[in-house]
């Protein structure tokens, strides 16, 4: 495992070797040549499953899916933020359809074509998952209705509502939580609707919160959607949820919606996760009267939004329950640095209160997760720094490891 995050962290770090990985991962994202078709190439496949795939997804089947996940919680990890990889894709017929329908109707197509085979897969991820893991849910992997009526800021459609019920309901039951994501900017006001329409539902107990949104630091809005919906929750009595996140649409949405500096990002995200943390108003996130409810999700590659997150916890300053979460096969130096310094902390005192940690990965077959890899690749080429981070920590501890089996350390 060493060897292949080396391999990778090598390859996300040089700006000679990342251009071309990109133009291949392109190819084979959107391949429509059964050769470049990983699922139907099974040499291509081959090479892919044991490369960029063991790096950043859970596997192909339930079976492949826990033994990843036991090998997670072996190292000590808490458990996974678990996604299902495949994504809804229109035929040129489909597109047709869709074309001369009227998109504010739930027709049969939309059904069963685009609602049913999301729901379906988004279920089976929930039966995957374990009691206290999550599960990561995009709503436009319901389809094109599901996109107009978010677009639109409508409320679900019959059988998609439904579908939404359906998925909490198993989720609540299995103890499992949700994390509806964020995406871009045109569509962000329709998903932050839902998400509170099912916060207010399912999240009706102060213990925990099954329905969480997605709350991006980047926005220069974050700070008033973060108070608008602690507000709620505390008129309407109902625990909010809450991942937070810088951002992952700085190529795609509009430059005003985001903050003028990454400076100002990391103190509009530090500011936000002290507030919740510690269950106090601020000048970043106001409100009046008693805090409400709030669990939250710190979802950050940031070393320092992690050390500032982990230094109220050990003051005993944490009044909200936490959770970190970082990408399989990204900044696993952060993430270990998290789980050693939980360890560390029961060790010297067995009453000491742990750090959940969590991985989030992907499940699918390696064609369908293509595009997933796609975008961890394309992330990494935005984080260059961080990249070459990891690598020099993946090149450290293969250095020590081969010491240590020749008797040097």
């Amino acid at each position: 495992m060493i060897l292949r995050s080396l391999a990778t962290t090598v390859v996300s770090s040089s700006p000679i070797l990342l251009p071309p990985s990109l133009r291949i991962m392109v190819a084979l994202a959107h391949a429509k040549n059964p050769v470049l078709n990983p699922d139907k190439n099974p040499l291509l496949r081959f090479f892919l499953k044991k490369s960029f795939y063991a790096q950043f997804c859970a596997g192909e089947n339930a079976a492949e899916v826990r033994a990843t996940v036991s090998r997670l919680k072996d190292i000590g990890f808490t458990g996974v933020i678990l996604g299902y990889a495949k994504e809804v894709v229109l035929e040129s017929g489909d597109a047709k359809d869709m074309a001369k329908a009227n998109l504010g109707e739930e027709t049969a197509r939309d059904i069963e074509k685009e609602i049913n085979p999301w729901r379906d897969g988004t279920l089976e991820t929930v039966r995957l998952a374990e009691p206290g893991d999550f599960v990561a849910l995009k709503f436009t992997g319901a389809g094109s209705l599901a996109l107009h009526q978010l677009k639109n800021r409508l409320a679900p459609s019959q059988h998609l509502g439904e579908s939404i019920d359906a998925i909490c309901e198993l989720a609540r039951d299995r103890g499992v939580r949700l994390l509806f994501d964020a995406e871009q900017d045109m569509l962000q006001d329709g998903i932050d609707d839902w998400t509170m329409k099912f916060a207010r539902k399912y999240n009706d107990s102060p213990e925990t919160a099954t329905i969480y949104g997605t709350y991006q630091a980047y926005k220069k809005n974050c700070p008033a959607v973060v108070s608008r919906h602690l507000a709620d929750a505390q008129r309407e009595g109902f625990t909010l949820g809450v991942k937070l996140v810088r951002g992952a649409y700085l190529g795609s949405d509009p430059r005003q919606c985001f903050h003028d500096t990454k400076e100002d990002t990391d103190d509009c995200y530090n500011s936000i996760a002290a507030s919740i943390l510690a269950r106090q108003w601020s000048v970043t996130v106001q409100g009046q009267g008693e805090f409400p409810n709030a669990h939250i999700v710190l979802a950050t590659h940031n070393v320092e939004s992690v050390r500032r997150a982990r230094a109220i916890c050990d003051a005993g300053g944490a009044k909200s329950d936490i959770a970190f979460a970082q990408l399989q096969g990204m900044a696993d130096e952060v993430s270990c640095e998290l789980v050693e310094a939980s360890q560390s902390a029961q060790k010297e005192n067995a009453n000491a209160r742990p750090l959940p940690v969590y991985k989030y990965l992907v499940w699918g077959t390696t064609g369908e997760c293509m595009k997933y890899l796609l975008r961890r690749a394309q992330e990494n080429k935005d984080a260059v720094q961080r990249t070459k981070n990891g690598r020099d920590a993946m090149w450290g501890e293969l250095v020590r490891r081969c010491k240590s089996v020749v008797g040097m350390a």
